[in-house]
């Protein structure tokens, strides 16, 4: 199908040529060398893998909340643990500023556009200061702000008074926040858990879902251009007076496709179909080398080539052959119709 879309497309582009040698060139590289490739693609990692890197991208061009996976309130902060989130075990006036220290920071690596954390002394309402209580190089008082150490910019900071949220806001970039409209009661602090969620990994390209369809878009890529060279070709070959003559007997375009152009194309069409369909049921390096990126989910994506490979190296000799008979038979009917096929247009 998509050989015969580009093929399509190919003949009202400018720049056919270099559009072919692009779909065309993953058939000069051998497939272990695809599977290799896609296999780095589907990676976990982002910083490997280039559909994770992607996707963790867009991911977080969208999303603008800060998370802090491994980060904990110090032990002099005034938090408890509520499931994944915290919540300050006393309820606090306006009158004075909410000092929520925190551990855990990475500080090779902190937040780009975290600052030195301070208390906005300015603020009327309920307010406070999320931060870090702890610098390289140690020193400082455990719960007070001393030199050096960061806010943490970026966090849900949640206003609870008798079991109800009243207000939410975002730490600032030296950790501070506030809730101007809170003037007056007494309120708990709480921290979300999704402020401590662990950073988005992108997907499990290679889980037991999504292996077979990876595969098979590794699979796609490596033989559309086949597919659509030969395609091509057929369609050099046909008669543009046909064409012409429905245009100007008033057929659309997707008439003329599908009308005379499919139907013309008929014998070549037949033979990628099955040229195709013989390389499907035979496959196996591309299954095995994405296969061993996967690990255990291998399994989810198991083939009868690969089948037979396993069970010859577990010594399962007559698994093995039993498996090799039966790929000889399902292949053979296809076989025998590109030879007749063949034949045919030879005489």
């Amino acid at each position: 199908m998509l050989g015969l879309i580009f093929a399509v497309l190919i003949e009202r582009i400018r720049w056919r040529t270099a559009f072919k040698l692009v779909v065309f060139m993953p058939m000069s590289i051998s497939f272990v060398a695809s599977g290799v490739t896609w296999g780095l693609i589907y990676s976990d990692q982002p910083s490997r893998g280039l559909g994770n890197a992607v996707v963790v991208g867009i991911h977080d061009t969208f999303t603008s909340s800060n998370s802090y996976p491994g980060v904990h309130p110090s032990s002099v902060a005034p938090l408890t643990a509520e499931k994944s989130a915290y919540i300050s075990t006393q309820s606090f006036s306006p009158s004075s500023a909410v000092l929520l220290p925190l551990v855990g920071l990475n500080l090779q690596h902190p937040p780009t556009s975290a600052k030195q954390a301070t208390v906005d002394t300015s603020a009327t309402g309920l307010h406070g200061v999320v931060w870090n209580n702890f610098k390289l190089g140690g020193g400082g008082t455990p719960g007070q702000i001393a030199p050096g150490e960061v806010g943490l910019p970026g966090l849900t900071v949640k206003a609870v008074q008798n079991g109800k949220t009243v207000g939410s806001t975002h730490t600032a970039a030296d950790g501070s926040f506030d809730f101007s409209h809170l003037t007056s009661g007494a309120y708990q602090i709480l921290l979300p858990s999704g402020d401590f969620a662990a950073k988005y990994g992108g997907i499990n390209w290679l889980g037991p879902d999504l292996i077979t369809p990876a595969i098979i878009i590794a699979f796609l890529w490596v033989w559309t251009g086949f597919a659509m060279v030969l395609i091509a070709s057929g369609m050099a070959a046909l008669p543009r007076d046909a064409l012409e003559a429905a245009r100007m007997d008033g057929a659309t375009e997707w008439q003329v496709f599908q009308r005379v152009t499919v139907p013309l194309l008929a014998p070549t069409l037949l033979v990628v179909f099955v040229t195709l369909t013989i390389n499907v049921l035979k496959v196996f390096d591309l299954v095995y080398i994405i296969g061993q990126d996967a690990g255990a989910n291998r399994v989810y994506a198991n083939v009868l080539a690969t089948q037979l490979y396993n069970s010859y190296s577990n010594q399962q000799y007559g698994l093995a052959s039993a498996i090799g008979v039966f790929l000889v038979i399902v292949v053979m009917p296809f076989m025998i119709l590109n030879i007749r096929r063949f034949r045919r247009d030879q005489r």
